[in-house]
């Protein structure tokens, strides 16, 4: 099967960027409280639940990956770049990161209490986000959760040469109640929503939406 060109060309400029990335946003998390407290929520969810271990999907460098394993997750993680994958197990030993596709998880059915694609689907043209909910619906056993975050708008922001770089990008925002309307199609349901405004100081361009989503229990459960 022939790969898809968004996939070619968000590897290619990751992987050009890699480096340069890892080092501006490696503390990121420190300075966004809200951020942790919807990570923490999630966990307390998926450990709640026990259905089974976390993926974090376009998990880049693994800070996201990496902070929730010391939440208390069992959690690995998958990205389009191997030099991506290649810092993050360098700086995260103790954790698994492999390469591969949201669009395709190399996964069995039901396999993953939770996922989490935190600023990762900001790549995916909006016609092809159906598939990839359908595949975090798959892959996602009965009553599993799945965490979603982006930048919320209507018009992309094109990134080019960042760092310097001969490379660009558009990071795609999204709207929440579309998100919503897509994910409810793939047979799951949003269970809470954050609406952070910009903050300059932290670097953001818009609006910070996270999504915390439930697939439905088995019947009996």
């Amino acid at each position: 099967m022939t790969e898809p060109d968004f996939l070619r060309t968000t590897r290619a400029f990751y992987d050009a960027v890699a480096e340069d990335y890892d080092d501006h946003f490696r503390d990121v998390l420190e300075t966004r409280p809200m951020d942790r407290a919807m990570l923490a929520g999630f966990a307390e969810l998926v450990r709640a639940a026990g259905a089974g271990p976390v993926v974090d999907v376009g998990c880049g460098p693994g800070r996201v990956t990496a902070h929730l394993a010391a939440l208390g997750l069992s959690v690995s993680g998958v990205d389009l770049s191997p030099r991506m994958v290649a810092l993050a197990r360098r700086a995260h030993p103790g954790v698994r990161f492999e390469e591969g596709a949201m669009t395709s998880l190399d996964l069995p059915d039901g396999a993953l209490g939770g996922v989490v694609a935190w600023y990762s689907i900001i790549h995916t043209p909006q016609e092809r986000l159906p598939e990839v909910f359908a595949e975090f619906h798959r892959v996602l056993a009965p009553g599993g959760h799945l965490l979603l975050a982006f930048q919320t708008g209507d018009e992309p922001l094109h990134i080019d040469r960042p760092f310097g770089h001969p490379v660009s990008l558009d990071f795609r925002r999204r709207q929440p109640d579309r998100i919503a309307d897509l994910v409810g199609r793939a047979g799951l349901s949003v269970r809470a929503r954050l609406l952070r405004e910009p903050e300059a100081e932290l670097g953001d361009t818009a609006p910070q939406a996270c999504l915390m989503i439930r697939k439905p229990a088995a019947a009996g459960a």
